[in-house]
């Protein structure tokens, strides 16, 4: 098994974003592995620094030595030796033969830079929020921040506490209470005394967040219980009827990603944040234009757009026996099980179509994914060609399942749906009890039969 890894070091998120205040949404005892359990989170949510000392210390403890500044620069299929060739550039530059490849690039990985005439132009500091630029001090600055999606609502506090900000904001987040705290150093001493505490805890968080799943898919009920406990939250932090009203969404709750958070409300409530409720529009040097027509004047630009989602951008790089999954995913992304595609022979990607989720530890399903991969390996027989008909089977299960869901059907835009088709190509459209038994159930009927030579003598019919 090789692994390369184009950065300098393993953390993936945790190693590109170091923006203030980055930290994870899910409860720090359930975003770690099963198989490697963390006694000493430092709290309810941990910082993103924290996880990625993390995930180098499971590399490390699992042996894991990728080969690192090496990008992937294009990995062919060859339909003749029936492998993969996969060419990398970098600190080792050079062609790697693989049986199977198995693509772990992540999904929010490369910044989405919005097409806003005369970005160029600004003449201060610019730079988006995954790619920090910690040489440029902004104490004292205006600073003018693009969005209000998961990275501003944590990045946007502590910067008011140094600068004047300036936040535009396309349309509003619903956001619910954090109730983030420390662990105490008793805590983590029964943590690490008990492993039974942290994986009672873990089941307890895990059921938290299945429960999680009804109000974020559209059921009525629930969702207006969620919606309520937001709606609260945002009264109780702001109170000017103005400002309560700017940032309260008009779409349905669960359609955009529902944010965690204690202190961006406080933070916009104070004075110390200029909220612009309409998008940024254009750039004249550091007049920055809102969509609504006002104009701000600010030293230093922040861009927290988020990423390309639905486009992924190595799916140009892979080609398997039809084309590129660039072209393969033309309508948006595809596959069986959220993890194999048609026309890419032993070939699995994890974190890919439909394996995201807006309610519980994507982690859980990334070790879902894994395993699928591991007992597809194990049983191999010859080469892995997805049956068409078990892809189409499968997408045609996620669209009916996304069909009336707030991320489809809610009002708003998303990174969840593929702008092209309108499908839902990022989310899984259930819970995770749900995709375990999916996978589960797969029994290597989703691939194609491996044909095998005759053996008649030559001549007979």
């Amino acid at each position: 098994v090789g692994v390369v890894e184009r950065a300098a070091s393993v953390g993936g998120t945790w190693r590109d974003n170091t923006y203030p205040g980055v930290a994870c949404d899910v409860p720090s005892h359930l975003y770690g592995f099963a198989a490697h359990p963390n006694p000493d989170w430092s709290g309810v949510y941990a910082r993103g620094d924290e996880i990625r000392r993390y995930l180098e210390r499971v590399a490390e403890a699992e042996g894991i030595r990728p080969l690192l500044n090496t990008p992937m620069l294009c990995a062919d299929w060859d339909v003749d030796e029936e492998l993969w060739w996969v060419r990398t550039g970098g600190a080792h530059p050079g062609v790697i033969e693989a049986d199977a490849l198995v693509l772990a690039c992540g999904r929010l990985t490369e910044p989405a830079i919005p097409g806003i005439p005369g970005l160029e132009s600004f003449p201060g500091p610019l730079f988006h929020s995954a790619r920090w630029d910690h040489d440029v001090e902004l104490a004292g600055l205006r600073v003018g921040v693009v969005g209000t999606g998961a990275s501003a609502v944590q990045l946007v506090p502590e910067l008011a506490r140094i600068a004047s900000v300036t936040l535009f904001q396309r349309s509003p987040a619903w956001i619910v209470p954090r109730d983030a705290r420390p662990y105490t150093t008793a805590e983590r001493a029964g943590f690490a005394a008990d492993p039974g505490l942290l994986a009672d805890l873990r089941a307890q968080l895990y059921l938290e967040g299945e429960a999680r799943f009804a109000s974020r898919s559209g059921d009525q009920d629930a969702a207006a219980a969620a919606r309520a406990v937001a709606l609260a939250h945002l009264e109780a932090q702001v109170p000017d009827a103005a400002l309560r009203a700017a940032l309260t969404p008009s779409y349905a709750f669960g359609c955009k990603r529902v944010l965690l958070s204690d202190d961006f409300y406080p933070a916009v409530a104070s004075g110390a944040v200029r909220l612009e409720a309409s998008a940024l529009a254009a750039v004249e040097g550091r007049t920055l234009i809102a969509a609504g027509g006002a104009r701000h004047e600010v030293d230093a630009l922040v861009l927290a757009t988020g990423f390309t989602s639905t486009q992924q951008p190595y799916a140009a790089l892979v080609r398997g026996e039809n084309g590129t999954l660039a072209e393969h995913w033309s309508r948006g992304m595809t596959s069986f099980a959220s993890t194999v595609v048609a026309g890419f022979p032993n070939l699995f990607v994890l974190d890919g179509p439909n394996a995201a989720l807006g309610h519980n530890s994507s982690v859980l399903m990334l070790e879902e994914q894994a395993g699928y991969a591991a007992r597809a390996l194990a049983r191999r027989d010859g080469v892995l060609r997805v049956d068409p008909a078990a892809e189409a089977g499968y997408t045609a299960e996620i669209d009916r399942a996304a069909a009336s869901t707030p991320w489809v059907a809610g009002g708003c835009r998303n990174w969840y749906v593929d702008e092209r088709s309108g499908r839902l190509t990022l989310l899984w459209p259930n819970t995770v009890d749900a995709f375990r038994e999916r996978l589960a159930a797969t029994d290597g009927s989703e691939f194609l039969p491996v044909p095998r030579p005759s053996t008649l003598p030559r001549g007979a019919s």
